[in-house]
């Protein structure tokens, strides 16, 4: 099932999002072929993160849960909030 996750960056949390980038494409890159779609919310001038949108094909809930609690960012304190749920691809078909 797909999951969506919907990922808020704390304010002035640039450094730890840097610090942490590497690890978090390694982690991502252990879900290859689960990873839909991956990248970072920016602000309205398109140069800064301020967040990440991730679409991931995970079994159920409880692996959801997991991915989003392991994701290195997530562990390092970056999100200030994180949203995630269920998602049905409708487009493309």
């Amino acid at each position: 099932m797909l999951y969506y996750f919907l990922c808020q960056d704390k304010p002035d949390h640039g450094a730890v999002r840097a610090a942490n980038r590497a690890a978090h494409l390694a982690y991502l890159d252990g879900f290859r072929d689960q990873v839909k779609l991956a990248g970072p919310r920016l602000d309205e001038s398109g140069q800064n993160p301020i967040g990440s949108l991730l679409v991931v094909d995970l079994p159920d809930a409880v692996a959801a849960a997991a991915f989003c609690q392991n994701d290195p960012y997530n562990k390092a304190g970056l999100f200030a909030d994180v949203i995630w749920g269920p998602f049905r691809q409708v487009l493309p078909v």
